[in-house]
Protein backbone atom coordinates (compact mmCIF):
# COMPACT_ATOMS: atom_id res chain seq x y z
CA UNK A 1 0.00 0.00 0.00
CA UNK A 2 2.94 2.44 0.47
CA UNK A 3 3.68 1.96 -3.21
CA UNK A 4 0.40 3.70 -3.79
CA UNK A 5 1.24 7.15 -1.86
CA UNK A 6 1.53 8.97 -4.78
CA UNK A 7 -0.12 6.43 -7.27
CA UNK A 8 -3.14 8.83 -8.48
CA UNK A 9 -1.98 12.39 -8.46
CA UNK A 10 -3.09 15.66 -9.41
CA UNK A 11 -1.43 18.05 -11.82
CA UNK A 12 0.61 21.64 -10.99
CA UNK A 13 -0.60 24.22 -13.60
CA UNK A 14 -1.23 28.02 -13.79
CA UNK A 15 -2.13 30.41 -10.79
CA UNK A 16 -5.83 31.16 -12.59
CA UNK A 17 -8.38 33.51 -10.70
CA UNK A 18 -11.75 32.01 -10.36
CA UNK A 19 -14.61 33.83 -10.76
CA UNK A 20 -16.32 32.86 -7.10
CA UNK A 21 -14.98 30.99 -4.03
CA UNK A 22 -16.21 30.27 -0.68
CA UNK A 23 -16.57 27.89 1.84
CA UNK A 24 -19.60 24.93 2.15
CA UNK A 25 -20.25 23.98 6.03
CA UNK A 26 -20.03 19.87 6.39
CA UNK A 27 -22.57 17.62 8.57
CA UNK A 28 -19.35 17.46 11.06
CA UNK A 29 -18.79 21.29 11.59
CA UNK A 30 -15.91 20.97 9.27
CA UNK A 31 -15.99 23.42 6.02
CA UNK A 32 -15.10 22.78 2.45
CA UNK A 33 -13.38 25.31 0.31
CA UNK A 34 -14.88 25.69 -3.27
CA UNK A 35 -14.00 27.68 -6.12
CA UNK A 36 -16.24 28.35 -9.39
CA UNK A 37 -15.59 29.01 -13.35
CA UNK A 38 -17.76 30.21 -15.88
CA UNK A 39 -21.06 29.62 -17.06
CA UNK A 40 -23.76 27.25 -17.66
CA UNK A 41 -25.04 23.91 -16.51
CA UNK A 42 -22.59 22.84 -13.53
CA UNK A 43 -19.93 20.00 -13.39
CA UNK A 44 -18.06 19.17 -10.51
CA UNK A 45 -14.56 18.52 -11.15
CA UNK A 46 -12.34 15.54 -8.45
CA UNK A 47 -9.38 15.88 -8.60
CA UNK A 48 -6.41 13.14 -8.24
CA UNK A 49 -5.05 12.72 -4.81
CA UNK A 50 -5.69 11.56 -2.18
CA UNK A 51 -4.20 13.76 -0.25
CA UNK A 52 -3.80 16.36 -2.74
CA UNK A 53 -5.76 20.01 -3.42
CA UNK A 54 -7.30 20.94 -6.14
CA UNK A 55 -4.71 23.94 -7.19
CA UNK A 56 -3.07 21.65 -9.89
CA UNK A 57 -6.79 21.64 -12.11
CA UNK A 58 -7.34 25.19 -12.01
CA UNK A 59 -6.14 25.50 -15.97
CA UNK A 60 -8.69 22.22 -16.72
CA UNK A 61 -11.98 23.96 -14.75
CA UNK A 62 -10.70 27.40 -16.69
CA UNK A 63 -10.78 25.27 -20.80
CA UNK A 64 -14.21 23.47 -19.20
CA UNK A 65 -15.51 26.89 -17.76
CA UNK A 66 -15.53 28.49 -21.78
CA UNK A 67 -19.23 26.22 -21.85
CA UNK A 68 -20.31 24.97 -18.37
CA UNK A 69 -20.01 26.41 -14.56
CA UNK A 70 -17.30 24.54 -12.96
CA UNK A 71 -17.15 23.85 -9.65
CA UNK A 72 -13.78 22.90 -8.14
CA UNK A 73 -13.00 21.95 -4.07
CA UNK A 74 -9.97 20.82 -2.23
CA UNK A 75 -10.89 17.69 -0.24
CA UNK A 76 -11.06 17.33 3.20
CA UNK A 77 -7.62 18.26 4.91
CA UNK A 78 -6.16 19.39 2.02
CA UNK A 79 -5.70 23.12 0.28
CA UNK A 80 -7.84 25.61 2.00
CA UNK A 81 -10.56 22.25 3.80
CA UNK A 82 -8.39 22.07 6.43
CA UNK A 83 -8.78 19.87 9.92
CA UNK A 84 -7.94 20.30 13.28
CA UNK A 85 -6.85 16.71 13.41
CA UNK A 86 -6.23 14.01 10.54
CA UNK A 87 -7.17 10.56 11.52
CA UNK A 88 -9.77 7.47 10.55
CA UNK A 89 -12.23 9.43 12.38
CA UNK A 90 -11.91 12.22 10.36
CA UNK A 91 -10.34 11.26 7.30
CA UNK A 92 -12.79 8.16 5.16
CA UNK A 93 -14.76 7.75 2.22
CA UNK A 94 -17.79 8.42 4.06
CA UNK A 95 -17.25 12.01 5.22
CA UNK A 96 -15.99 12.68 1.42
CA UNK A 97 -19.16 11.73 -0.22
CA UNK A 98 -21.06 14.00 2.66
CA UNK A 99 -18.77 16.78 1.64
CA UNK A 100 -19.84 16.85 -1.98
CA UNK A 101 -23.32 16.66 -1.04
CA UNK A 102 -23.49 19.61 1.30
CA UNK A 103 -21.34 21.32 -1.44
CA UNK A 104 -24.21 20.74 -3.90
CA UNK A 105 -26.58 21.99 -1.56
CA UNK A 106 -24.48 25.10 -0.13
CA UNK A 107 -24.21 26.05 -3.59
CA UNK A 108 -28.06 25.20 -4.24
CA UNK A 109 -27.75 22.76 -7.28
CA UNK A 110 -30.46 20.58 -7.82
CA UNK A 111 -28.45 17.73 -10.09
CA UNK A 112 -25.04 18.24 -11.72
CA UNK A 113 -22.44 16.09 -13.69
CA UNK A 114 -18.85 15.06 -11.97
CA UNK A 115 -15.63 15.00 -13.75
CA UNK A 116 -13.71 12.64 -11.66
CA UNK A 117 -10.06 12.27 -12.75
CA UNK A 118 -7.43 9.58 -11.06
CA UNK A 119 -8.99 8.81 -7.55
CA UNK A 120 -11.23 11.47 -8.43
CA UNK A 121 -13.49 8.67 -10.36
CA UNK A 122 -13.19 6.38 -7.52
CA UNK A 123 -15.27 8.82 -5.01
CA UNK A 124 -17.29 10.37 -8.05
CA UNK A 125 -17.90 6.34 -8.28
CA UNK A 126 -18.88 6.35 -4.65
CA UNK A 127 -20.83 9.33 -4.81
CA UNK A 128 -22.70 7.58 -7.35
CA UNK A 129 -23.95 5.27 -5.76
CA UNK A 130 -25.22 7.02 -2.30
CA UNK A 131 -26.62 10.75 -4.30
CA UNK A 132 -27.12 8.67 -7.61
CA UNK A 133 -30.94 11.00 -8.02
CA UNK A 134 -28.83 14.04 -8.00
CA UNK A 135 -25.86 13.31 -10.99
CA UNK A 136 -26.89 14.36 -14.36
CA UNK A 137 -23.74 12.60 -15.88
CA UNK A 138 -20.55 11.39 -15.48
CA UNK A 139 -16.65 11.42 -16.83
CA UNK A 140 -14.28 9.28 -15.49
CA UNK A 141 -11.18 10.31 -16.67
CA UNK A 142 -8.51 8.24 -16.33
CA UNK A 143 -10.19 6.84 -13.25
CA UNK A 144 -8.87 4.64 -10.25
CA UNK A 145 -11.99 2.41 -10.87
CA UNK A 146 -14.88 1.20 -9.85
CA UNK A 147 -13.58 -1.41 -7.21
CA UNK A 148 -9.98 -1.90 -5.77
CA UNK A 149 -8.67 -4.19 -8.71
CA UNK A 150 -6.05 -1.18 -9.72
CA UNK A 151 -4.16 -2.67 -6.51
CA UNK A 152 -2.95 -5.31 -7.96
CA UNK A 153 -1.20 -4.10 -10.59
CA UNK A 154 -0.24 -0.84 -10.19
CA UNK A 155 2.85 -0.91 -8.23
CA UNK A 156 4.46 -2.59 -10.93
CA UNK A 157 2.89 -1.30 -14.00
CA UNK A 158 4.45 2.30 -12.49
CA UNK A 159 7.73 0.67 -12.26
CA UNK A 160 7.34 -0.93 -15.62
CA UNK A 161 7.25 2.81 -17.32
CA UNK A 162 10.34 4.06 -15.87
CA UNK A 163 13.94 3.22 -16.24
CA UNK A 164 16.04 1.86 -14.69
CA UNK A 165 18.23 4.92 -13.90
CA UNK A 166 14.73 6.59 -12.90
CA UNK A 167 13.80 3.69 -10.68
CA UNK A 168 17.35 3.71 -8.88
CA UNK A 169 16.66 7.49 -8.31
CA UNK A 170 13.13 6.81 -6.99
CA UNK A 171 14.28 4.27 -4.57
CA UNK A 172 17.06 6.63 -3.27
CA UNK A 173 14.72 9.54 -2.71
CA UNK A 174 12.59 6.83 -1.59
CA UNK A 175 15.27 5.83 1.48
CA UNK A 176 15.86 9.47 2.67
CA UNK A 177 11.99 10.13 2.89
CA UNK A 178 11.95 7.26 5.05
CA UNK A 179 15.08 8.25 7.16
CA UNK A 180 12.97 11.43 7.47
CA UNK A 181 14.27 13.95 5.00
CA UNK A 182 11.13 15.77 4.29
CA UNK A 183 13.16 18.39 2.73
CA UNK A 184 11.93 19.97 -0.82
CA UNK A 185 14.53 19.59 -2.49
CA UNK A 186 14.54 15.71 -1.62
CA UNK A 187 10.65 15.89 -2.24
CA UNK A 188 11.04 17.20 -5.45
CA UNK A 189 14.10 14.78 -6.74
CA UNK A 190 12.05 11.68 -6.01
CA UNK A 191 9.25 13.99 -8.21
CA UNK A 192 11.53 13.95 -11.32
CA UNK A 193 12.12 10.42 -10.52
CA UNK A 194 8.13 9.35 -10.60
CA UNK A 195 7.08 11.94 -13.16
CA UNK A 196 8.15 10.17 -15.96
CA UNK A 197 5.63 7.00 -15.50
CA UNK A 198 2.52 9.34 -16.00
CA UNK A 199 3.35 11.00 -19.03
CA UNK A 200 3.43 10.67 -22.45
CA UNK A 201 5.47 13.71 -23.42
CA UNK A 202 7.92 14.17 -20.96
CA UNK A 203 8.04 18.04 -21.51
CA UNK A 204 5.10 18.06 -19.03
CA UNK A 205 7.82 16.74 -16.51
CA UNK A 206 8.79 19.50 -14.15
CA UNK A 207 5.03 20.69 -13.57
CA UNK A 208 4.51 17.08 -12.39
CA UNK A 209 7.46 16.92 -10.34
CA UNK A 210 6.38 20.41 -8.35
CA UNK A 211 2.82 18.98 -8.19
CA UNK A 212 4.58 15.62 -6.85
CA UNK A 213 5.93 17.79 -3.73
CA UNK A 214 2.38 18.76 -2.94
CA UNK A 215 0.47 15.51 -1.55
CA UNK A 216 -0.03 15.07 2.30
CA UNK A 217 0.88 10.97 2.54
CA UNK A 218 -1.12 10.79 5.84
CA UNK A 219 -3.98 11.71 4.29
CA UNK A 220 -3.18 9.12 1.26
CA UNK A 221 -2.68 6.21 4.18
CA UNK A 222 -5.46 7.61 5.90
CA UNK A 223 -7.99 6.62 2.54
CA UNK A 224 -6.35 3.92 1.10
CA UNK A 225 -6.49 2.23 4.53
CA UNK A 226 -10.72 3.05 4.83
CA UNK A 227 -10.52 1.67 0.98
CA UNK A 228 -9.23 -1.22 1.93
CA UNK A 229 -11.36 -1.47 5.76
CA UNK A 230 -14.83 -0.73 3.55
CA UNK A 231 -13.64 -3.59 0.84
CA UNK A 232 -14.46 -0.48 -1.46
CA UNK A 233 -16.32 -2.00 -4.84
CA UNK A 234 -19.35 -0.27 -6.26
CA UNK A 235 -20.16 -2.96 -8.75
CA UNK A 236 -23.42 -4.23 -7.38
CA UNK A 237 -25.12 -0.71 -6.45
CA UNK A 238 -24.02 1.10 -10.27
CA UNK A 239 -25.57 -1.72 -12.08
CA UNK A 240 -28.76 0.21 -11.79
CA UNK A 241 -27.06 3.55 -12.23
CA UNK A 242 -29.04 4.76 -15.66
CA UNK A 243 -27.54 8.42 -16.46
CA UNK A 244 -24.67 8.81 -19.12
CA UNK A 245 -21.11 7.65 -18.74
CA UNK A 246 -17.90 8.89 -20.18
CA UNK A 247 -14.96 6.71 -19.36
CA UNK A 248 -11.68 8.24 -21.07
CA UNK A 249 -8.00 7.06 -20.48
CA UNK A 250 -4.93 7.03 -22.70
CA UNK A 251 -3.40 4.18 -24.18
CA UNK A 252 -0.25 4.59 -22.26
CA UNK A 253 -1.86 5.38 -19.39
CA UNK A 254 -0.43 3.50 -15.57
CA UNK A 255 -4.52 2.38 -15.41
CA UNK A 256 -4.74 -0.16 -17.28
CA UNK A 257 -7.74 -0.57 -19.84
CA UNK A 258 -9.18 -4.13 -17.69
CA UNK A 259 -9.91 -1.50 -15.23
CA UNK A 260 -12.17 0.73 -17.67
CA UNK A 261 -13.78 -1.96 -19.00
CA UNK A 262 -14.59 -3.29 -15.56
CA UNK A 263 -16.44 0.39 -15.05
CA UNK A 264 -18.21 -0.32 -18.56
CA UNK A 265 -18.85 -3.08 -18.10
CA UNK A 266 -21.29 -2.67 -15.22
CA UNK A 267 -22.52 0.68 -15.82
CA UNK A 268 -25.24 0.18 -18.85
CA UNK A 269 -25.04 3.69 -20.03
CA UNK A 270 -21.35 3.74 -20.77
CA UNK A 271 -19.04 4.31 -23.27
CA UNK A 272 -14.95 4.15 -23.41
CA UNK A 273 -12.26 6.11 -25.35
CA UNK A 274 -9.08 5.39 -25.39
CA UNK A 275 -6.78 8.10 -26.51
CA UNK A 276 -3.18 7.25 -28.37
CA UNK A 277 -0.12 8.58 -27.44
CA UNK A 278 -1.17 9.53 -24.37
CA UNK A 279 -0.54 9.20 -20.37
CA UNK A 280 -2.17 9.87 -17.37
CA UNK A 281 -3.58 13.20 -18.55
CA UNK A 282 -5.80 13.42 -21.65
CA UNK A 283 -5.67 17.56 -21.57
CA UNK A 284 -2.00 17.43 -22.02
CA UNK A 285 -0.95 14.16 -24.14
CA UNK A 286 -3.75 14.62 -26.25
CA UNK A 287 -5.46 18.06 -25.51
CA UNK A 288 -7.19 17.92 -28.60
CA UNK A 289 -8.97 14.61 -28.93
CA UNK A 290 -9.60 14.29 -24.97
CA UNK A 291 -11.60 17.82 -25.06
CA UNK A 292 -13.41 17.16 -27.89
CA UNK A 293 -14.55 14.06 -25.99
CA UNK A 294 -15.46 15.70 -23.17
CA UNK A 295 -18.02 18.16 -24.76
CA UNK A 296 -19.13 16.14 -27.24
CA UNK A 297 -20.25 13.89 -24.43
CA UNK A 298 -21.69 16.86 -22.00
CA UNK A 299 -23.51 18.47 -24.82
CA UNK A 300 -25.04 14.98 -26.56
Amino acid sequence: MKKLIHLLVALAAFNLQAQTEGYSPNVDGSQTFYKIYGKGEPLLVINGGPGMNSNGFEALAKKLGEKYLIILYDQRGTGKSTLKELNSETINMKHMGEDIESLRKHLKIDKWSILGHSFGGIMAAHYATIYPENISKIVFSASGGIDLGLTKYASANIHSKLTKTERDSLAYYDAKIDNGDTSKKTQLGRGRALAPAYLYDKKYVPILAERLTQGNSTINGLVWNDLQKIKFDCKPKLKNFNQPVLIIQGKQDVIKPETAEIAHSVLKNSKVIYLDNCGHYGWLDAEEEYFKALFDFLKS
